[in-house]
């Protein structure tokens, strides 16, 4: 992948997001950053260009995507509100389809099951509590993945994850496409794994399970 392109980031404040952005930014990438308040932002680096929107926008998501080549949608909400997960993919779907950025990255929970995977009994109570404990996002969140899986012209990876901690990259991150190889990751090794997945491409239209 070609270092000087420009990474757009969805979700770039987040837990995962911050860190997403500057190892982005340590690996010779370009950093563009959809945020809602920037004169709010604690995250603060001369070398991110920050574009003032809302997701929800179609128009700002268009602003934050020119000039980009590839897409990374960290975008998280609290449980309690409702949840817009598969709206904003539609709409960051349809701007890179209009304005033809090929290359898209999303995360999403390990609670997420989609058809063929083999997930262990312990990993099937867990995504049934999801599904029971937050409804209305579960049904969200597979309408995202419904609208990913449909879309075969753009090249888009959606990675599922486990508990998020703060921490230093441990340098080991178990893959697996069918079930959950562990509880919890890093959100520097989260980050590592984006850029690599940027940089030798391995789960094209794929949603791996990724851990420390």
């Amino acid at each position: 992948m070609d270092q000087s392109y420009k990474i757009a980031i969805i979700g770039g404040t987040g837990k995962a997001g911050r860190h997403i952005a500057f190892a982005a930014l340590e690996n010779g990438y370009q950093v563009r950053m959809l945020v809602r308040n920037p004169e709010k932002l604690a995250l603060k680096d001369d070398r991110i260009e920050i574009v003032k929107g809302n997701v929800e926008n179609v128009e700002d998501i268009r602003n934050l995507l020119k000039g980009c080549q590839i897409v990374i949608n960290a975008f998280g909400q609290p449980t309690k509100e409702k949840p817009i997960y598969s709206s904003v993919t539609e709409k960051i779907l349809e701007v890179m389809a209009d304005i033809q950025i090929d290359r898209y990255l999303g995360v999403t929970g390990g609670s997420l099951t989609i058809a063929g995977d083999r997930k262990s009994i312990l990993n099937k109570i867990g995504a049934r509590m999801f599904e029971l404990l937050y409804s209305e996002m579960m049904i969200d969140k597979k309408k995202e993945w419904h609208i990913l899986n449909r879309n075969k012209n753009i090249k888009w990876t959606l990675i599922r994850l486990p508990f998020i901690v703060e921490g230093k990259e441990m340098g080991l991150i178990k893959e697996n496409l069918v079930n959950m190889p562990g509880t919890k990751i890093t959100n520097r090794d989260i980050a590592a794994f984006m850029i690599n997945e940027i940089e030798k491409p391995k789960y094209i239209q794929k949603a791996p399970f990724i851990s420390n």
